[in-house]
């Protein structure tokens, strides 16, 4: 077919939305909580570029998303570029750069928009914001800590109970030290289970019990017995020797100091990019209707390095608007939906000329105004306010004009109050 003859699509491309004002209205919302709760930890706000080079994905990311998740392509000046799929090479790239300038520790966050080439379904698209927490050069478990309570807070913050979700917790360096020293495997071997256990909760089993068989043979059960444990005790003596499980016991401590109990060792978290080196973990939504991660993060001391500058240890994480929403959904915790409009001014034949006027003075006043432009009747107005759920309208006419009052209604209420100028700013900032 002729491309140019092709019908238009009134779809958005597959796997974006469209935001129209009570979706954007939703949005607003859950950028205002991410902002609010990072803020109040100290954290600064930064951004980038939506692009970046190919070569800083393939480095930092892993070859699984560059060469099957990614949207890339050879610019016209032959530059090999992709639409980020994820903020934390380039906020580890930002860091590298300016090192020599920038104070330490660092604590940064954005909400980036981001792109993946997948497969779209419920808490996944191919596009979608994400909150980026960040902190560098902080060597210590207490800012393992401090990201798991972020975290937890902007949980709490979205009106979430203890009982309606989990934070999951693990460390590389453990999950590592069981796979060389406990069932003593290759680095090889150890690289390929670490990405089908990262897989394991979407498989069977037994599917997954016989594709790690392939991995390390009859070391299978072995590998069973340090998976399918809950706490680092049931680990019993193949875990004492490592750093990673001396930093489990003291993150968890720590939580618990800070009044946060919904927390449980994992030992089946990998998180799938290849830059993790220490403490991992994930929210867990846990509805029977929603059983899924929410977000998650973990420690990447290795990140910064890797643009052949001196070491600076980092630890963040990325919560997406997707799966929150889908969160805040199942468990009742959308908010209702409230026009950035607070008066909508109707008027009579020959007065939209007053009416704009009015309206001028008020929004001097800091009173957010919308005034119909129609020459529809009052009634057809009216009903455009309430559709909109704009709370307060009122009608301007010969009457008003000579007056100075005006009726101003509540729509919610069907209460009617006579002001001047000055008293529907006091009645609506009231409201």
């Amino acid at each position: 077919m002729n491309i140019e003859n092709k019908k238009l699509s009134l779809e958005p491309y597959k796997g974006t939305r469209d935001f129209y004002p009570k979706d954007q209205f939703v949005q607003n919302y859950i950028f205002g909580v991410w902002k609010k709760v990072a803020e109040s930890y100290g954290y600064l706000e930064y951004n980038a570029s939506i692009l970046e080079e190919t070569a800083l994905y393939k480095a930092k990311s892993g070859e699984e998303i560059v060469n099957e998740q990614t949207y890339s392509f050879i610019d016209r000046g032959g530059r090999d570029v992709t639409i980020r799929p994820e903020m934390t090479p380039t906020v580890a790239r930002m860091v590298a750069q300016k090192r020599k300038e920038l104070t330490f520790p660092l604590r940064w966050y954005s909400i980036p928009n981001l792109f993946r080439y997948e497969r779209p379904q419920r808490g996944r698209l191919r596009e979608h914001w994400q909150l980026n927490v960040d902190m560098f050069g902080v060597d210590s478990v207490e800012a393992d800590v401090e990201m798991i309570c972020v975290a937890y807070d902007i949980m709490k913050a979205f009106g979430a109970g203890d009982e309606s979700f989990e934070i999951r917790v693990n460390d590389r360096r453990l999950l590592n030290f069981l796979l060389h020293e406990h069932l003593q495997l290759t680095e090889e071997q150890s690289h390929k289970l670490s990405k089908l256990i990262d897989k394991m909760h979407k498989m069977k089993a037994e599917e997954f019990l016989l594709a790690a068989k392939e991995i390390v043979g009859e070391k299978v059960k072995m590998l069973a017995d340090i998976l399918y444990v809950k706490s680092l005790d049931e680990l019993g003596e193949k875990a004492p020797k490592s750093q990673g499980a001396h930093n489990l016991q003291i993150v968890f401590k720590n939580l618990e100091a800070m009044g946060i109990k919904n927390f449980v060792y994992d030992p089946t978290l990998v998180r799938g990019f290849d830059y993790y080196t220490g403490t991992v973990f994930e929210v867990f939504d846990l509805s029977p209707v929603n059983n899924r991660s929410v977000f998650g993060g973990g420690r990447y001391d290795d990140l910064v390095g890797l643009f052949e500058v001196e070491k600076v240890s980092g630890i963040g994480f990325g919560a997406g608007d997707v799966t929150l929403r889908d969160f805040l959904d199942t468990h009742g915790l959308l908010p209702e939906y409230k026009p950035t409009v607070d008066l909508y001014i109707c008027h009579l034949e020959g007065f939209v000329e007053d009416a704009n006027k009015l309206a001028a003075d008020l929004r001097k006043q800091g009173i957010r105004v919308a005034v119909d432009l129609t020459d529809r009747k009052v009634a057809g107005q009216v009903k455009t306010a309430d559709k909109e759920s704009i709370p307060y309208v009122l009608v301007v006419g010969e009457d008003e004009v000579k007056s100075g009052k005006y009726k101003v209604k509540s729509l919610a209420g069907g209460t009617e109050t006579e002001a001047t100028a000055e008293g529907i700013v006091n009645i609506i900032k009231s409201f």
